[in-house]
C-alpha cells in the first residue's frame, strides 16, 4: 500500500505499541498492521513482554523500523531494572495505578498478574517524553500492561482485540479495561458484538478487518492446470495443505480422525505449516491412524515458504474448533492469503470464519466432526472443477471486501482522536 503522507503543519503522531512477543511468524496480521501506519507517516515504538522465540522472520518484519524495546520476561531476571524504574516514577501517579492493580490481584491470585504490573513500572519508567498513547495489540496480558503504565504516566491507551484474548480473559476484566480504554478495535463482527455487549459505551469498539495487503502477494497460479488431480492415480494425487499453529483450537487431531476415514483408492498428501505444544501427540496420533508416510510436517516457516506452499496445493484445510478453556480462532488471516492464491478453502464455520467463507460459494464449511471433514475432503479431492470455482469466488470475494486500505484508514482515525 502506497503510504500517505502527515499532513503540513501536523506533527506525526507518536505513539507506543505494546505486543505480547516480536516478531512472531504467527502474528503477520500485526507487522502488516504495523507497517500500514509506518507508511501512514506514524513514529512508531513497539515494546514486546517476550523475546523473540522463532528462529525465522518474514521479510514483511524487516521493513518496520520502529525501534523495538523488551520489557522484563521475568521480573526475577531484571529485579534491577524494576526497582530503578519504581524510584524514577511519581509517586503521586503510581499511588492511583498501585490501587487498580491491587484491586485486579485480589480477584486474579497470579504470578502472571504481578509480572503485569512490575513490567508496567518498567514501560512508564522508560516510555520517552511526549509519547501521547499506548496502543496495545491483545485485551488480555498486553492490555493490562498498557493499562497500568497509561495510568501512572496519565495518558490515554486504546487496543486491538482478537480471539484468544476475547474469549479466555473473565468478564468482569473485560468491561473495567472496555470502560478505561479510549477505543478498541477488534477483527471480526462476532468479537465486536460480544465486547460492545459488555461495554458501557459501545461505539468505543470498531470493528477493523485486517484484510490483507494484495501488494505483498504474487497474482494467483493458474489453477485450471492442475485439473487433472482428482487423486484417482498416484500421479494424479491431490495435495492438501494446512497452515496454522498446532494448538487445540485449530481442531487437528480431527483433521488426522477425517484424513484416516477418506477412502483406500484416494490419493493425497497433507503438508503442514506450523508449530505448537502439540506437535508431538499430533504426529504420534498419526502414526497410530497410519498416516504418517502420507503427511509432510514442515514446521514454523517464512511467509516467503508459505505462499510458494499455497501455490503448489491443491486444497487449503483448517479445521478450527472451539477449545476447552473457551479459546477459539477469529479470522484467520490464512484463510484470506489461500484466497489470494485461488486456492479452494476447506474449513469450520466457527467464530468469523462465516464472516469471510460462505459455505459452497467461497469454500466449504463443515460442522467440525472427522465424519463430516471426511465427506468433504473426499468431494473437493475428487471434484478439480469444483475447486477451481471456490477458488475463483474466494478470490473475488477477498478483493471485493477484505483489502487492507479500508481498515487501516479507520484505525488511524481513532488512534488520531484518541491521542490528540
Amino acid at each position: 500500500m502506497p503510504s500517505t503522507p502527515v499532513p503540513k503543519g501536523r506533527p506525526p503522531l507518536r505513539l507506543a505499541v505494546v505486543v505480547k512477543g516480536y516478531p512472531r511468524l504467527s502474528e503477520t496480521f500485526i507487522a502488516q498492521e504495523l507497517l500500514a501506519l509506518q507508511e501512514r507517516g506514524i513514529e512508531l515504538a513497539i515494546w514486546s513482554l517476550r523475546h523473540p522465540t522463532d528462529t525465522r522472520r518474514h521479510a514483511l518484519h524487516d521493513r518496520i523500523t520502529a525501534p523495538v524495546h523488551y520489557l522484563p520476561e521475568y521480573l526475577r531476571d531484571e529485579p534491577l531494572r524494576v526497582l530503578r524504574a519504581l524510584l524514577r516514577l511519581n509517586p503521586a501517579r503510581l499511588w492511583p495505578a498501585l490501587r487498580l492493580w491491587l484491586r485486579d490481584l485480589r480477584r486474579d491470585r497470579t504470578a502472571n498478574r504481578v509480572r503485569r504490573f512490575g513490567q508496567a513500572l518498567v514501560l512508564a519508567a522508560e516510555l520517552p517524553a511526549g509519547t501521547p498513547f499506548l496502543y496495545a495489540h491483545f485485551l488480555h496480558t498486553p492490555a493490562s500492561v498498557a493499562r497500568y503504565a497509561a495510568r501512572i504516566r496519565g495518558i490515554g491507551w486504546g487496543f486491538s482485540a482478537h480471539a484468544k484474548d476475547i474469549w479466555t480473559t473473565p468478564d468482569w476484566e473485560k468491561r473495567e479495561k472496555l470502560a478505561d480504554a479510549r477505543f478498541g478495535a477488534t477483527c471480526t463482527a462476532v468479537g465486536a458484538a460480544h465486547l460492545r455487549g459488555l461495554a458501557a459505551e459501545p461505539a468505543r469498539i470498531e470493528l477493523v478487518y485486517h484484510g490483507l495487503d494484495l501488494s505483498r502477494f504474487p497474482p494467483p497460479p493458474d489453477r485450471a492446470a492442475a485439473l487433472s488431480r482428482d487423486g484417482s492415480t498416484p500421479d494424479r494425487a491431490v495435495e492438501i495443505l494446512s497452515v496454522g499453529r498446532l494448538v487445540e483450537k485449530k481442531g487437528y487431531d480431527r483433521l488426522l480422525d477425517a484424513l484416516a476415514r477418506l477412502p483406500d483408492g484416494l490419493h493425497w498428501r497433507l503438508v503442514h505449516i506450523g508449530s505448537g505444544d502439540l506437535k508431538g501427540s499430533l504426529r504420534a496420533q498419526a502414526e497410530r491412524l497410519g498416516l504418517a508416510d502420507r503427511i509432510d510436517w514442515r514446521g514454523a516457516q517464512d511467509q516467503a515458504t508459505v505462499v510458494a506452499a499455497l501455490r503448489r496445493a491443491d486444497l487449503f484445510v483448517l479445521t478450527s474448533v472451539v477449545a476447552g478453556d473457551g479459546d477459539r480462532d477469529g479470522l484467520p488471516n490464512v484463510l484470506m492469503e489461500a484466497a489470494s492464491q485461488r486456492l479452494a478453502i476447506l474449513s469450520t464455520a466457527v467464530s468469523a470464519i462465516p464472516e469471510f467463507i460462505t459455505d459452497g460459494v467461497h469454500g466449504v464449511l463443515s460442522d467440525g466432526t472427522p465424519a463430516d471433514i471426511a465427506a468433504h475432503l473426499s468431494r473437493l479431492a475428487a471434484d478439480p472443477a469444483l475447486r477451481l470455482r471456490l477458488g475463483e469466488a474466494a478470490h473475488r470475494r477477498l478483493c471485493d471486501a477484505f483489502g487492507m486500505t479500508a481498515g487501516i484508514d479507520r484505525l488511524v482515525r481513532r488512534l488520531e482522536a484518541a491521542a490528540a
